[in-house]
């Protein structure tokens, strides 16, 4: 698993001499005060000011110490690191293969274990990276186009979309999710050029823009009607917990489970 060209452009292309700017963006979109960060980052107030305004220049340790401080995304963190003049983290070769290997198996385990059911593994922006044979079969048989981004597939005129019952309010949901990922990551431009793309599809602005008639409920399953059989599935969305690596943190599980009995025999007829 490797960093995006595009993302490992962006963060060797940013200034070296950037990071007091970067940091008082951040702290400024976090509402904390140079006391507040000085305090939960383990320095004082008057280091925390030198270093916005270029007085002092960050060691590595103390980029990572404001890094958590301020809760950013491992992404963000690599931006940080590059823009203090250090090389991002996510790049770090004394990273051990056996480590990338184990996280490997063990996200094709979780796939793998979820048949009869779907499951696929995609990055932060939903491009599929893996998939488990019960996915391929299911996306298949719903219309779908073999799209790299699931959100495209989703979000595109076509057969699959018109086998989701309840299209825009799945649609309204997804979206905002990759809203919220985008908003944490000033410097994703992929992610805010994937927003703009799947805003200008045909009727997803309508659909983002309608306000539910009903109370929602607690959780949004997915609708599908295909040949004549009424499913109803919802997700799972599971993250490699404490990874310091910008690919890593980036990859999300998702599991589709039947809503109720009917699907579930549905699937059963894979097993």
């Amino acid at each position: 698993m490797n960093l995006r060209k595009e993302g490992m452009s962006l963060l060797m292309n940013r200034p070296q001499d950037a990071f007091g700017p970067l940091l008082k963006s951040w702290r400024a979109r976090q509402h904390v005060s140079q006391l507040d960060l000085a305090m939960d980052a383990g320095m004082s107030q008057r280091h925390i000011s030198f270093l916005e305004t270029g007085r002092s220049k960050p060691s590595r340790y103390a980029v990572r110490q404001i890094c958590e401080a301020l809760g950013m995304p491992a992404a963000e963190h690599d931006v940080m690191l590059v823009s203090a003049g250090f090389a991002p983290q996510s790049t770090d070769a004394s990273w051990n293969a056996d480590i990338r290997k184990a996280v490997d198996l063990s996200i094709d385990h979780v796939l793998k274990s979820h048949d009869p059911y779907p499951a696929v593994a995609v990055d932060r922006i939903w491009n599929l990276q893996k998939a488990n044979a019960s996915a391929l079969r299911f996306f298949a048989v719903a219309g779908g186009t073999g799209q790299p981004n699931l959100l495209c597939e989703v979000f595109s005129p076509g057969v699959l979309r018109d086998n989701i019952r309840n299209w825009p309010e799945v649609t309204r949901a997804l979206f905002r999710l990759l809203d919220l990922e985008v908003a944490r990551r000033p410097h994703d431009q992929e992610g805010r050029h994937l927003l703009e793309e799947l805003k200008a599809l045909p009727g997803v602005a309508d659909a983002i823009a309608e306000r539910p008639k009903e109370h929602p409920a607690p959780v949004i399953s997915v609708e599908f009607l295909i040949d004549g059989a009424q499913l109803k599935l919802f997700s799972l969305i599971a993250t490699v917990g404490m990874s310091m690596d910008a690919t890593l943190d980036d990859m999300r599980m998702e599991t589709l489970l039947p809503s109720d009995e009917p699907t579930r025999k549905w699937f059963a007829q894979f097993n």
